[in-house]
């Protein structure tokens, strides 16, 4: 059964068909997220040897960065965006975005060409995790919420393990290698991007927060999601009227929320220095270790399938000991695996170690994300993740760069290890500081609310 009703201000219909789409299809626009992200790190060795293009490991790390600048910008802008504006439209325009500057980057003819389409195709990349975050957290409910984020963030590593399996076939295949990735990466929006706009609903947590209460019950009925018509009162220790009157950036920062939002600042630099850098130079980081070009690859496509297993395991522990308690033990097993690295094993104990280090290293930024989706109110949730998105986009830049620098100055094996195991301590560190903010029993709450037989007149089969 397919139903819509006219939204009343006039910025569409809602979209009630099917029950069951919102995940799957945010996690289908997270692996082209992945793939998109992570493309470049897989194919840099092919790109550093095409004459034709002039780009030694000095080039290639400013290209990587201007990717991630573009990612910062995105994540801070689609975040306000999303809490301003709605989380559907803007997910789907944010799709669309990256994967045809992603598409068209396969034309490139020189590394400056390059580098401008990586950063316009970041403020798309960057914008799509805050907003598929927003939408899975609000449909799967805050008990949940650990798990439906780092569910959905299995999306992102099953991209990179997809990337650099295709890499490895670029490699030898085709005939450039890194231009065929690109093309590869830009075509799966053809068919997931009409899914979305037929599919995916508007998030009732958004339409509450625009004062459009019917229509979110509407939504919640038939979704079956929970609602929280009075979401401010979920939060105790609340610091007065004038403080939740607040929004965006300023309620952040407020008071009641500034140690939250400081500290997770802090371990989202140091989670997306870890992920970015890692992505990035891992295969150049273990070629510098004498391993070949295969090998190479190999070991990325092997770090991200620790991470898929690692994050189903990290949703779950998130939910049982909240993501605070989960993100401290994930960075502090980072920290040790990745300083383990840098002890020389046969090829099968690096890979085994390897696969392990991917379980900790993506799932503690991951939950770091799942504290944020689940300790604000629906009305700063986006911006929340956004902003530590953004913030952390900082890493982001740092992790290529320094990885970048140690790979130039031929110390990347086994410095890089310690320098990366150094990072993964301090998000440890960063991550002790913040604080779960404690929900109330339900006040305010509602699932499938009952809605009006004026509301109901509106819906059309």
């Amino acid at each position: 059964m397919a139903t819509s009703i006219p939204a009343r201000s006039g910025s569409g219909s809602l979209v009630l068909r099917g029950r069951n789409w919102v995940a799957p299809l945010c996690w289908f626009a997270v692996l082209l997220d992945g793939f998109d992200a992570v493309v470049l790190g897989a194919i840099m060795p092919m790109l550093t040897s095409d004459p034709s293009m002039g780009i030694d490991n000095g080039t290639g790390t400013v290209i990587a960065t201007s990717g991630l600048v573009g990612m910062m910008i995105g994540a801070l802008g689609m975040g306000w965006l999303t809490d301003k504006f709605g989380r559907r439209k803007l997910l789907i325009g944010a799709v669309i975005a990256f994967s045809i500057l992603t598409f068209v980057t396969g034309f490139a003819q020189d590394a400056t060409t390059v580098g401008i389409l990586r950063f316009l195709a970041g403020l798309g990349l960057g914008g799509c995790l805050p907003t598929g975050i927003s939408m899975v957290t609000e449909f799967a409910g805050h008990k949940k919420g650990s798990n439906a984020t780092t569910l959905m963030m299995t999306g992102y590593h099953v991209g990179a393990v997809i990337t650099a399996l295709l890499a490895i076939w670029a490699a030898s295949e085709t005939v450039s290698g890194w231009r065929e990735m690109f093309f590869i990466g830009g075509l799966p929006a053809l068919v997931l991007v009409p899914l979305m706009w037929r599919y995916l609903p508007e998030s009732p947590d958004f339409l509450l927060s625009q004062g459009r209460t019917a229509e979110a019950r509407l939504v919640a009925e038939h979704y079956g999601v929970e609602i929280d018509e009075e979401p401010e009162h979920t939060f105790v220790d609340s610091a007065g009227q004038a403080e939740a009157e607040k929004t965006g950036a300023a309620l952040l920062l407020s008071a009641k929320y500034r140690r939250n939002t400081v500290f997770m600042w802090l371990a989202s630099f140091m989670g997306l220095l870890l992920v970015y850098g890692l992505n990035t130079w891992l295969p150049q980081i273990m070629r510098a270790a004498d391993y070949d070009l295969g090998n190479s690859l190999g070991f990325l496509v092997v770090l991200n399938a620790g991470a898929v297993i690692g994050l189903i395991i990290a949703g779950k522990v998130g939910d049982a000991i909240t993501p605070r308690n989960a993100a401290i033990l994930w960075f502090i097993g980072s920290a040790i695996l990745l300083a383990a690295l840098a002890i020389k094993l046969p090829l099968l104990g690096i890979y085994v170690m390897i696969f392990i280090t991917g379980c900790f290293v993506f799932s503690a930024q991951n939950l770091v994300y799942a504290f944020a989706a689940t300790n604000y109110p629906p009305k700063v949730r986006g911006t929340a993740l956004g902003m530590a998105a953004g913030v952390g986009r900082l890493g982001a830049i740092s992790g290529p760069i320094m990885g970048g620098t140690m790979v130039a100055a031929g110390i990347a094996y086994p410095w890089g290890f310690f320098g990366f195991a150094i990072a993964g301590a301090l998000g440890g560190l960063a991550v002790t500081g913040m604080r779960t903010m404690r929900r109330g029993q339900g006040k305010g709450q509602v699932k499938a609310a009952p809605v009006d037989s004026d509301d109901r007149e509106q819906v059309s089969a």
